[in-house]
């Protein structure tokens, strides 16, 4: 196998450090990540200016080539598909922190495998709690590349990627679930600069509620959470009634 290993925390992170090294079992592995933190920049892909892509040895992935871009994780993985072989699955992370229910929605690491899912490969996110008091990303890659193998001996359905979210603690178990309705209650704090003028940091205060079944419920109980999410957006259910709520509309 070939795998692409991204992520959104950089290049320099131990996570993905971690997940390039446990790759190493299932073949030939290439790393392409951002050179810096693109940690919520949610699928952006960069349009109007240049990308760098430069190969970096002082990452520490030894003879495992790396190569860092000044781009987005989805920049990370289009450039690393174009330039350096279509891959045969591409796993991004281990996140620093979970990426649960509506996270989803503005996570860089579920981004880069997004765009590797959208691009028809096998694709995983990686993203580990850490409200513990240890990071234990050896763990985690433990569990990846079991994952990981699964995944590239039976495949995953067009369209489809799997969100996969590792306990603070030592995982009991593997479980599949659904999302959740976890999100963060977004705060705007207000300061001044040394001149006088305002400025904004948008924060946030994690919520949801602990439906038996979700990835929220899991991680909470020490398993490790596997869901399949769909790139098909469609509210299918919800085709019929929107025929007939607009059923002679017209301007």
């Amino acid at each position: 196998m070939r795998i692409l290993v991204s992520n959104d925390d950089g290049i320099f992170s131990p996570g993905i450090k971690a997940l390039g090294l446990a790759m190493r079992a299932l073949g030939e592995v290439f790393v392409v990540a951002p050179d810096m933190e693109q940690s919520a920049v949610g699928h952006g892909i960069t349009v109007r200016r240049p990308l760098r892509f430069k190969h970096t040895q002082s990452a520490g992935f030894g003879e495992i080539p790396a190569y860092r871009v000044d781009g987005t994780p989805a920049d990370c993985v289009v450039l690393g598909v174009h330039l350096l072989g279509r891959p045969d699955l591409v796993v991004s992370g281990i996140n620093l922190g979970v990426n649960l229910g509506l996270d989803l929605t503005h996570s860089g690491t579920v981004a880069a495998a997004l765009e590797g899912a959208s691009l028809g490969i096998p694709s995983i996110a990686f993203s580990l709690d850490t409200s513990g008091e240890i990071l234990d990303f050896q763990e985690a890659a433990r569990w990846a590349l079991a994952i990981a193998r699964a995944v590239g001996e039976r495949g995953l359905p067009p369209g489809v990627l799997l969100n996969v979210n590792f306990p603070a603690s030592r995982p009991k178990g593997l479980l599949v679930t659904r999302l959740s309705t976890h999100r963060f209650e977004d705060q705007v704090v207000e300061r001044l600069d040394p001149e006088g003028k305002p400025y904004y940091w948008i924060a946030g205060t994690p919520a949801g509620e602990e439906e038996e079944g979700t990835d929220l419920w899991a991680v909470r109980r020490g398993y490790v959470s596997v869901t399949p999410v769909s790139l098909d957006l469609t509210a299918h259910g919800f085709l019929e009634a929107l025929s007939g709520l607009l059923e002679g509309v017209a301007p």
